[in-house]
């Protein structure tokens, strides 16, 4: 990404919301920085006025002092207060860019085809919501502030000084040109280390994320010793682009102030010189006020230095925050839409009533809507896939699958099954060919619209932290309580639901790591269910179920298919005997399809399979 185009946008997501609460910060930093500054000028009033006046004086009156270091006190409280609100409003602005940030990042994730997650690891991308979003609120709250106060001591410092004393300021010229060298050199190198040491965080996120997930198999294949190693590979990577990173960032502080120290004795020396010898007015009150501007001019200097680590750390966050957010979102040029309709007079028409009758609402080119009952007849033409342009996955696919119909997708691991079905509801957009639906091309259709419309139980299934009533009511947000008990039944859950202490109440953590796979995965079948959709996927959808309660819950498993196109895949061909056609896949292409007996007469691959002369993958 550019970085000049990272920064305008790093301080546009600051800038869009806070202009009023910033220019409240300016002011208060302005104040504070002035109001430090002043107590030089009284130190050199005190000393070349009050303090000889005094000495002068029989009966010394001491009023005009106290009046001095009272106003003194004043202006020095007001820099405080100053300090005070501005430290706190940076805070409240950076939460403020952080909780924006995340609400932007996690709705345009929700956006991102399925392609996005299959290529970013899941530790990597949540590594943009953690320690990326944490260099931003570091920058926000402490890093720009303090770079802000610094300028603005630098400049009203620079200016005080040389209202003092111009040729004392010539000395201080020549240390602050040394000093910007040093931290330029030094800087810089711990700059790209830290990005280094930001992008190896991702990197190691994402390889803890990947463990926790494969827990179970690197237990039973005793590969523990290998992931320790693999983890300590990646943590001394970045262990050695943070050591590097820091190393250069700690020494440059004690270096600047080392540079400082030595300036602080160069001025002195200098302006003892100048005083004995009354050259440029330079007396002892001035001395004294330019050694603790001095002070105040190096500090600056290596608070920047410091600070420019933290900027790179934070353009480095930015920069992988923004290219999230810079992915393209999912395409979707569709225009038809599903919509609740009925009957009347013999015609189908658009309702608000929840009828219980689904239809498309198809715009024609004359301007006028026509309602399409929705059948769930699909349609395969000569359909071509291919994940990354260089290799089809799928090859003339064609295959018709007429309402109510139940269609089986047989073949090697890799043949292809899996991957017809999620061009159906489009995950992914197919490279050549048609695909229809209740024959209107699915890419006319509105994505939200056509998966709203079909139902997938996966075979790995995926439950949300939340009661088993909320999950099942995934599948329908409005389903009441007594449409998510039918669903139940029909996927034969309630049984077991309802001995659970809490029944549809009892609350899932962990992905539902208090169920066993079983009954994870016939609540997903319920979930399926109770969004009563004309199409259903099932992809290896009883392969957590053993064998007996394979065949328990098989009545409910056909009452969930009745009267809906079903696409199954299964690796156990017992399970699709039914089917009205069977497709056999082998490297992405239908080479057998018919019905169980059709496929047996023809004695091909089918009949290999099935009689265990091939074994299957």
């Amino acid at each position: 990404m550019n970085k000049r185009n990272t920064v305008r946008r790093f301080f546009g997501e600051m800038t869009g919301r806070y202009k009023i609460s910033l220019l409240f910060v300016l002011v208060f930093i302005v104040t504070g920085t002035l109001a430090n500054i002043s107590g030089s000028f009284f130190i050199e009033r005190i000393i070349d006025g009050h303090i000889p006046a005094l000495i002068k004086q029989d009966a010394p009156d001491f009023t005009p002092l106290i009046n001095t270091l009272a106003l003194m006190g004043v202006i020095y409280l007001t820099g405080v207060i100053a300090t005070y609100l501005y430290n706190r409003i940076m805070v409240s602005i950076s939460q403020g860019v952080q909780k924006s940030i995340r609400e932007k990042m996690f709705a345009h994730m929700q956006t991102l085809p399925i392609r996005y997650f299959d290529t970013h690891t899941h530790g990597n991308v949540m590594s943009r919501y953690t320690n990326d979003i944490d260099t931003l609120r570091e920058f926000f709250s402490h890093s720009l502030p303090q770079l802000i106060s610094s300028v603005i001591t630098i400049l009203s410092v620079t200016g005080a000084m040389l209202m003092l004393s111009p040729a004392l300021m010539l000395i201080v010229f020549i240390f602050v040109a040394i000093s910007l060298f040093v931290s330029k050199k030094l800087s810089f190198k711990a700059a790209r280390l830290f990005m280094r040491q930001q992008q190896s965080i991702g990197e190691l996120n994402g390889y803890i994320k990947e463990m926790i997930s494969g827990q179970k198999v690197i237990k039973v294949f005793c590969h523990e010793q290998a992931v320790i190693d693999g983890f300590d590979e990646k943590n001394e990577v970045l262990r050695g682009y943070g050591k590097k990173a820091n190393q250069f960032s700690n020494i440059l502080m004690p270096v600047i102030m080392n540079i400082g120290a030595m300036q602080y004795v160069a001025i002195a020396l200098a302006g003892g010189f100048l005083a004995l010898h009354d050259i440029g007015g330079v007396t002892l009150g001035v001395i004294a006020a330019f050694l603790t501007l001095s002070k105040t001019f190096s500090a600056p200097i290596g608070q920047i230095s410091v600070q420019v680590n933290a900027v790179a750390m934070a353009l480095a966050g930015s920069a992988r925050i923004f290219e999230l957010l810079d992915e393209e979102p999912e395409t979707d040029a569709g225009n038809v839409a599903l919509v609740n309709a009925k009957y009347q007079d013999g015609e189908l028409v658009k309702t608000e009533e929840r009828t219980g009758i689904w239809a498309w609402e198809y715009p024609r080119k004359d301007g006028t809507v026509s309602y399409i009952k929705l059948e769930g007849a699909v349609e395969f033409s000569d359909v071509d896939f291919s994940y990354n342009m260089d290799k089809l996955v799928l090859k003339d696919i064609s295959l018709t699958a007429r309402p109510g119909e139940k269609i089986a997708f047989v073949g090697a691991t890799g043949a292809g099954k899996t991957t017809i079905t999620n061009l159906i509801n489009r995950f992914y957009d197919i490279a050549d060919g048609k695909i229809r639906y209740d024959g209107i091309n699915i890419n006319k259709i509105k994505k939200a619209d056509l998966r709203r419309s079909l139902g997938i139980v996966l075979q790995d299934t995926r439950l949300f932290t939340g009661t088993i009533a909320d999950n099942i009511r995934y599948g329908k947000p409005d389903a009441t309580d007594e449409e998510i008990r039918r669903a139940a039944v029909v996927a034969n859950a309630d049984d077991f639901i309802r001995r659970l202490p809490d029944g549809y109440n009892t609350y899932l953590t962990g992905d539902g790591g208090n169920l066993s796979g079983g009954q994870r995965q016939l609540i997903a079948i319920a979930r399926a269910a109770v969004a009563d959709p004309s199409v259903m996927i099932l992809d290896e959808a009883t392969s957590s179920i053993d064998t007996r309660t394979e065949q328990i819950i098989q009545k409910g498993m056909d009452a969930l298919m009745e009267g809906r196109t079903v696409f199954v895949i299964a690796h156990r061909l017992s399970t699709v005997k039914n089917a009205d056609a069977i497709m056999v896949l082998e490297e992405g292409r239908i080479i057998e399809s018919g019905n169980h007996s059709e496929l047996l007469e023809k004695k091909g691959r089918y009949y290999q399979l099935y009689t265990g002369r091939l074994k299957e993958q």
